[in-house]
């Protein structure tokens, strides 16, 4: 059955494409991520050191596709995959690293299909983690970057309804730049 189960997930994903929505920011998305964290962070208990809000969800004023993103700081990466399946009681699909070495990650559907969040988790001190803080913190602090990197979004979204990947792709470049101006910033 189980077997099946994902059989079905996955032949669903590819008939029926991911919808790249984003949306103007929402208040809402704090609370959420304070409610999905504390879930977290029991089920990881004292492995965990810190807990992030990271995406574009935790930057105001900016367009996000509406998926809460959190960042999870641990003392060893290793003891994670022994919560995999505690994990996956809380709606969380187990990922591995998908495509980032060292990272545990997950993702979480509501019941109707829609993607809601998504866990990364990295052990403490992996530049991952500081790569994700100085973005979000340098676009709260640089709202005309924020917005520049709203507006792009908005314009992929439009321009690929259906294409998660060309979405992705086309945020790639802005990414990188203006990933290499926080990392700068967040050294000062």
């Amino acid at each position: 059955m189980v077997i099946f189960c994902i059989i079905a997930t996955w032949i669903a994903q590819i008939i029926i494409p991911m919808k790249v929505e984003v949306v103007p920011h929402d208040p809402t998305w704090r609370g959420k991520f304070e409610i999905e964290s504390k879930l977290v962070a029991l089920t990881l208990g004292e492995n965990v050191i810190a807990i992030h809000h990271i995406g574009s969800t935790a930057i105001p004023n900016i367009y996000a596709k509406p998926i809460i993103d959190i960042l999870v700081e641990v003392k060893d990466i290793a003891l994670v995959d022994q919560c995999n399946t505690a994990i996956a009681t809380l709606g969380y699909e187990v990922m591995g690293e998908f495509g980032i070495p060292g990272r545990r990650y997950f993702r979480k559907d509501n019941e109707i299909g829609t993607r809601t969040h998504h866990v990364h988790i990295f052990a403490v001190n992996s530049p991952d983690i500081k790569r994700h803080l100085a973005f979000r913190d340098y676009m709260i602090a640089h709202p005309e970057d924020a917005q520049k990197y709203s507006e792009l979004k908005r314009q992929l979204a439009n321009h690929y309804p259906h294409n998660i990947d060309k979405y992705m792709d086309g945020k790639d470049g802005l990414i990188k730049e203006m990933e290499t101006k926080a990392l700068e910033w967040w050294r000062y």
